[in-house]
């Protein structure tokens, strides 16, 4: 038996892999657990292995990698064209191992530990926020069900402890218990997401590539995590626009009859990465447009023929692939260059 190339349908506690030969016949066919699946990567002579990039699948490209096989990930949108009839694992493992022998087929990048770990850092910030916004929501609810409207903004939390505080307030005690108790929460979440930044600045400051990504205008802490998470090195991408086209900042394409087609931005890749290239080209827009910097006359000759929100997701598409180019290049931004 000499396996070529190895597909494999991971799960939580095992996987099921499908072996082929150099003539493509179905050589290996097994159900193992995790710990078996580790003995045995090390154990296979050298092959390809492709798995789809699902949650654990880059740990085990990883060990796949040190034990010397070639080990590249594939988005699971791309393996669906190759199951054969009914679903199930076995089937999968087949499809998994024919969809990576494809000649143009597209892999996930591989990515490190310390990217994953960075990554889970700014998911748990992203979770954070969102719990912090709804204690915002919750005070604001509750205060409007007794006819007592308050304006959302910074001083929000202290204008409800104020008002849990002002007995002039005609509402229950249990009310203003209430209101207390979502102070302390907010206050309590406020600082559990202040550490998390603050970690996260320390990476930054600590990684060269972080702080060369601080040079570029419109990329801040946030923005320079989720590339770092994300994207790596950009070693991945041949070129900016294929690291833009990745991030979703490109047109949609729904061309047919020879008629070109494009609408709104593909909205591929991290959602968070997108979101954040595109407040930083928005903040861009609003403080280089004028005294001379080296973006402000192609920014005022594109607003005066596209509508801002265009603008801004044009100046998106240059943040990120600025981005690529100091990635790569390994240099710090420089204006003279990115005209």
């Amino acid at each position: 038996m000499n396996i070529q190339t190895l597909g494999v349908d991971l799960g939580k506690h095992g996987c099921h892999i499908a072996g082929q030969d150099a003539k493509g016949n179905l050589v290996e066919r097994k159900q193992l657990s995790n710990k078996q699946f580790a003995i045995y990567l090390s154990k296979l002579p050298k092959c390809n292995i492709y798995m789809e990039a699902c949650g654990g699948a880059h740990y085990w490209a990883r060990k796949a990698i040190s034990y010397g096989h070639a080990c590249k990930l594939i988005p699971a949108k791309f393996v669906k064209p190759f199951v054969k009839s009914n679903k199930n694992d076995w089937v999968d493992a087949e499809a998994i191992c024919e969809a990576g022998q494809r000649p143009n087929m597209r892999f996930a990048h591989v990515r490190s530990e310390e990217q994953q770990a960075l990554a889970a850092l700014l998911k748990l910030r992203d979770g954070l926020v969102v719990e912090r916004t709804a204690c915002i929501n919750r005070g604001h609810a509750f205060l409007l069900e007794f006819g007592i409207p308050v304006k959302r903004g910074r001083g929000f939390i202290d204008r409800l402890s104020s008002i849990a505080a002002d007995l002039d307030y005609d509402i229950p005690m249990a009310l203003r218990f209430v209101l207390n108790e979502v102070c302390e929460q907010y206050r309590t979440i406020q600082e559990q997401v202040q550490r998390m930044e603050n970690q996260l600045k320390q990476l930054i400051d600590a990684s060269d590539a972080g702080k060369r990504l601080l040079t570029i205008p419109g990329v801040g802490i946030m923005t320079a995590g989720y590339v770092l998470a994300w994207v790596g090195d950009g070693r991945q991408f041949r070129s900016g626009r294929q690291f833009s086209a990745w991030a979703g900042l490109v047109p949609r394409q729904y061309s047919t009859g020879g008629k070109t087609t494009l609408l709104g931005i593909s909205k591929r890749g991290s959602n968070g990465l997108r979101k954040l290239l595109i407040h930083g080209a928005r903040s861009s827009i609003q403080w280089k447009l004028e005294g001379g910097h080296a973006w402000s006359g192609w920014m005022k000759e594109l607003l005066t023929r596209k509508p801002k929100p265009v603008a801004i997701v044009a100046m998106a598409n240059k943040l990120a692939r600025i981005i690529w180019a100091v990635l790569v290049g390994e240099q710090p931004y420089k204006v003279n260059i990115a005209r």
